[in-house]
């Protein structure tokens, strides 16, 4: 099993992208998938999470300005992200439970500069 994020990349504040985390091989279940991001100098936190059934979740600092929804026929989840600040600035990984195991995948970098 895989996770591959993507769609990261150089931003305007204002600005929108949306980040993509697909999985691959053999999955029999995908349960919550989560974002995360690690700024410069800064630890990883953990950003919005979208459960089997569709429930999500956003920290503070997110809510109302990114949401996370999924396509379970792609086993694919996204991140959609508007009015990006600079304190977005930060490489983005996906997390997921897939088959009762957690899968991490490869940051992708969201750059948000004038």
């Amino acid at each position: 099993v895989q996770l591959q994020a993507s769609g990261g990349g150089l931003v305007q504040p204002g600005g929108s992208l949306r980040l993509s985390c697909a999985a691959s091989g053999t999955i029999f279940s995908i349960n919550v998938i989560s974002w995360y991001r690690q700024g410069p100098g800064k630890q990883r936190d953990w950003v919005a999470a979208i459960s089997s059934g569709g429930s999500t979740g956003y920290a503070d600092s997110v809510k109302g300005r990114f949401t996370i929804s999924r396509d379970n026929a792609k086993n694919t989840v996204y991140l959609q992200m508007n009015s990006l600040k600079p304190e977005d600035t930060a490489v983005y990984y996906c997390n997921a439970d897939i088959n009762s195991m957690d899968y991490w995948g490869k940051g992708t970098l969201v750059t948000v500069s004038s």
